[in-house]
C-alpha cells in the first residue's frame, strides 16, 4: 500500500462505517420492502445500477464480518431492491430505472413510470444490473432458493429487452431514448434520435448481465444456462465487431441508424453494406468490456497502457475523466437532471475501470487508479467532513450533492482488493481471462 492509501484508508472507513446505515431505508409508499437508496438528494428513491452497486460494496464491509446481524440485514435490505423492482414488473416484461417515492409525482396511484408504460410510450428500461444484483446476493449470501419463483419474472425482462431495444442487423442493443442511461448526458446517446444507439454502456454491461442470468439458472439447476451464456458469447462477438476500433484502438458507442435511403431512381448501385457508424466520442463507457470480460487481452493492454495512462484525456491527476478532457463537449458544470458525465469524476467509473485493470493483470495502472481515488474522497473528507456524487478531474474540487454515499464506498472494495480480496463480482464473473 502506498503513504497515501495507508494514510487515508481509516478515515474514509470509519467515516463510511459511521454513516452506511443511513441508506437502508424502510418500506415506504410504492416500496414494500426494504431498499437500498444513494443518500443525499436521492433519499427514498430506488434506483436500478445504483442500488446494485450499494449492495456491491455493502457486501464487501460485511464479507468475513462476524458481526452475522449487520451482514443479514444488507442481504435483506438487497433483496427488497429486487423485489421492489420485481413488484411493478408488467406483463411484456417491462420494469422501470427507478421508483420515486419522495416526489412530486408520489401521490400516483403507481410509479410514473408505469404509467407512462401503461400510456403505451416506450421509455428505456432497468439498466442491465437485475440479474446481477441477484447473482451477487445469492453468492455472497451462498443461496439462489429465494429467487426461484421468480426465474419466470426474469426471462420476460430479456424477452423485454429482445423485443424492444434489440437491433437485429448489428447484434446489439439500443436506447430507446436518452432518459436515465447511466452516463445521464453521453454525448453518444444524449441529444441523439431514439433507437439510434447502441450504447457500450448498455452493451458492455448486458454482457455481464447475461452471465449472471446463466449463472442464476445453473445455480438453480434450471435448463437455460447454456441459453444465456450463447448469448452473452453473441454479444460479445458483436461489441468486438461494431464497437471495437481498430484504428483509434477504443471501444465507442455505435449509430445504428443506418441504411441506404433511395429516392426516385437514385441509389440503385452499391447500398450501405455496413451495420453501425463509430460515434468517435472517447468517454469512460469505452473501458467497460474490460469489466465484463468482452475484451481480447490485446485490446485491454492498448486500453490499460494508452488511453488510461494519457494525461490529454482520460488520466487526470483524480483518476478517471468520464469524458475525454480534449472532447469538445467536456465541462464539468453542476448540474441535475441530468447529472452530469461530460468529464467529472465518480467513483463508480474509477472502480468500474480499476475492476476491470485487475481483471486483465494490469495491477500497477490499477494501484495508481486506487490511490488516486483515495487521495480524491481523502481530500474531501478532510476538507469539508463529507463526501461529493462528483469532482472537478483536474482540481479534485467536489462538484455538488454532498452527503452522497452509494458507489463513493467502491473505494473500500479498491483498497480491500488491492490487498487481496476477492472482487464481489467473482460469483458471476471470473476475475482473470
Amino acid at each position: 500500500m502506498t503513504p497515501t492509501i495507508t494514510h487515508y484508508e481509516p478515515l474514509l472507513r470509519k467515516y463510511i462505517l459511521s454513516q452506511v446505515d443511513t441508506i437502508l431505508k424502510q418500506p415506504v409508499h410504492y416500496l414494500k420492502h426494504p431498499f437500498v437508496d444513494p443518500g443525499s438528494i436521492y433519499d427514498g428513491n430506488l434506483w436500478d445500477w445504483d442500488s446494485f452497486w450499494a449492495v456491491y460494496a455493502l457486501f464487501n464491509l460485511a464479507d468475513g464480518d462476524e458481526d452475522a446481524d449487520r451482514r443479514d440485514r444488507y442481504i435483506r435490505h438487497a433483496k427488497g431492491n429486487i423485489r421492489n423492482f420485481l413488484d411493478y414488473q408488467m406483463e411484456d416484461g417491462y420494469i422501470p430505472m427507478m421508483i420515486a417515492t419522495l416526489d412530486l409525482n408520489s401521490e400516483l396511484p403507481e410509479p410514473y413510470l408505469i404509467l407512462k408504460r401503461r400510456e403505451g410510450v416506450v421509455t428505456n428500461m432497468h439498466k442491465p444490473f437485475l440479474c446481477q444484483q441477484i447473482a451477487l446476493i445469492g453468492g455472497f449470501g451462498e443461496d439462489y432458493s429465494w429467487i426461484a419463483e421468480d426465474f419466470a419474472k426474469l426471462e420476460v425482462y430479456f424477452e423485454c429487452y429482445d423485443r424492444f431495444y434489440y437491433n437485429d442487423n448489428c447484434g446489439l442493443y439500443v436506447w430507446a431514448d436518452d432518459i436515465m442511461i447511466g452516463m445521464d448526458n453521453d454525448p453518444a446517446t444524449f441529444g441523439r434520435p431514439r433507437y439510434s444507439t447502441a450504447n457500450m454502456f448498455l452493451n458492455g454491461f448486458m454482457v455481464s448481465e447475461l452471465n449472471a442470468m446463466a449463472t442464476i439458472a445453473q445455480r438453480l439447476g434450471v435448463n437455460r444456462a447454456s441459453h444465456y451464456r450463447e448469448k452473452a458469447a453473441r454479444l460479445v462477438q458483436a461489441i468486438k465487431e461494431e464497437g471495437w476500433d481498430n484504428r483509434d484502438k477504443f471501444f465507442y458507442s455505435a449509430d445504428v441508424d443506418i441504411k441506404t435511403r433511395h429516392f426516385d431512381w437514385f441509389h440503385q448501385g452499391l447500398g450501405v453494406f455496413w451495420k453501425t457508424l463509430p460515434i468517435k466520442i472517447r468517454a469512460w463507457t469505452g473501458f467497460i468490456p474490460l469489466w465484463s470480460g468482452a475484451a481480447e487481452p490485446h485490446q485491454a493492454a492498448y486500453l490499460a497502457n494508452t488511453h488510461a495512462a494519457d494525461a490529454n484525456t482520460f488520466n487526470s491527476p483524480y483518476g478517471i475523466a468520464t469524458l475525454a478532457m480534449d472532447e469538445k463537449m467536456f465541462d464539468c458544470r453542476a448540474t441535475n437532471n441530468p447529472s452530469n458525465w461530460l468529464g467529472p469524476i465518480w467513483i463508480v467509473s474509477n472502480y468500474v475501470v480499476f475492476r476491470g485493470l485487475m481483471n486483465y493483470g494490469h495491477r500497477q495502472q490499477a494501484e495508481e487508479l486506487c490511490e488516486k481515488t483515495v487521495r480524491l474522497l481523502g481530500e474531501d473528507l478532510e476538507r469539508t467532513g463529507t463526501l461529493h456524487e462528483y469532482y472537478v478531474p483536474q482540481t479534485g474540487e467536489p462538484v455538488m450533492n454532498g452527503g452522497f454515499l452509494n458507489w463513493n464506498l467502491l473505494v473500500l472494495n479498491m483498497i480491500d482488493e488491492l490487498k487481496g480480496k476477492p472482487p464481489m463480482s467473482r460469483f458471476w464473473i471470473p476475475e482473470c481471462f
